[in-house]
This record gives C-alpha cells, structure tokens and sequence, in this order.
C-alpha cells in the first residue's frame, strides 16, 4: 500500500457559499474525522487532486496528509467518500478519514481478472459479479486488487469469496459464499439474433432470382 502525499489547508468558514467560494479558487472543501479526533474542515487544490484520481483512480487511496504546510500537522487518512456535479463532473466535496496504521479498517478493493479463460476461448463469457470487495487489515497490508486467476475457468464455472485467499493478514467478513467471477454460456438473445442473421441472408438469396427474372422482362 502506497501512501501518497496530499496538501491540505485549514479553513474556518463553511456553508454553501463559503463552498462556492472555494471551488471558484480552484479548492476542493473537504473534512477530515477520526475515532479520536473532533472533525476538522479543510480544503485541497483541485489540480492536485485530479492528478492523483487520474494517476491512482479513486478507489482505496490512502495519503500522507500534510495540513498547513512546514508550520502544520501531518496525518495519515484514506479517502472516504468523494462528492461530484452529475453534470459539470466538477468536485464538491471530500470526506477523508484519519487512520491508525497498526489497526486493521475496512478497506474496498477492485477486483481483477487475470489470465484467459478455456471458457471465454470457447465462447463463454467473462461476468465479474463484483468488481469491488471489502476487506479487513491493516492498511500497510492492503492490496492494491483483488487478482483472480481465471485461466482454468471452463462455462459454467465461477470463483467465489470462499476460494479467494488473501494471506493470513486479510480478512474478507462475508455471511454468505457470494458469486465472484463466473464464466456464462452466451446468452440465448445472441443465439436468436445469430439466427435472425440467417434467417434473412436465405431471404436474400431466396429472392435475388426473382429480382433478375423481371429485370429481363
């Protein structure tokens, strides 16, 4: 696990208009909570921030937090949630989440497939049921994926959350043995369109005579 670097700066002000003001200064507002902490509000550059999801993407991001520059505090925290304008895709908001290193946290994890299946070589199909799993550890410990070998995966066969083993050190809390990956047979509206596909080129052909038995006429 990576942590990466990210500067914060403190902000006193908040409310709506406050918030407008800052994303109009290229600032992200942002809060930061801990299990020992009271919430402080801060703000991120946006630019900044962008590299990063650009770079990292967003999923289980953890930073080494530099608040207020040489003269402020640093702490280690994990992205919690990320806010965006449905329609401009600008950011709004940022929840960060202040961690313990030597305590384990619940960590969400993409899940990947490696390798070519038997299965998708003859036909089937790749369905990844869930593309993101949580898990338990430590975030020295955590994987940055979840990869799932799925070259002896023949239709019909699929990988559940019991066949994952993640080392002694992660733990995935599950109640029921879900459906990771499966490899599925090609679905029957594909088999009825390939027939359709048929069924018109006999048509075609059928009628191409005819079509040059009035042009003679």
């Amino acid at each position: 696990m990576e942590l990466i670097e990210l500067s914060a700066k403190t902000r006193e002000t908040s409310g709506k208009n406050a918030a407008r003001k800052l994303r109009s200064n290229n600032e992200i507002p942002a809060i930061i909570y801990g299990a020992k902490t009271d919430p402080e509000m801060l703000s991120i550059n946006t630019i900044d921030f962008i590299k990063i999801i650009r770079k990292h993407g967003s999923m289980g991001l953890f930073f080494n937090l530099n608040i207020d520059g040489d003269s402020g505090k640093k702490k280690s925290v994990m992205l919690k949630d990320m806010q965006m304008d449905t329609f401009s895709l600008n950011y709004l908001h940022i929840d960060l989440h202040e961690i313990d290193m030597d305590a384990k946290t619940t960590i969400s994890v993409t899940v990947e497939a490696i390798g070519e299946s038997i299965g998708v070589k003859e036909g089937g199909l790749l369905q990844i049921i869930r593309r993101e799993i949580d898990v338990l550890c430590k975030p020295v410990d955590a994987p940055e994926t979840i990869q799932i070998d799925i070259t002896n995966l023949d239709v019909g066969d699929a990988v559940h959350v019991e066949d994952i083993d993640l080392g002694e050190n992660i733990e995935i809390p599950h109640e029921v043995n879900f459906t990771v990956i499966t490899i599925v047979a090609p679905s029957l509206e594909e088999e009825e369109v390939e027939e359709d596909d048929e069924l018109m080129e006999e048509g075609e052909a059928e009628d191409a005579p005819a079509a040059e038995e009035t042009s003679e006429e």
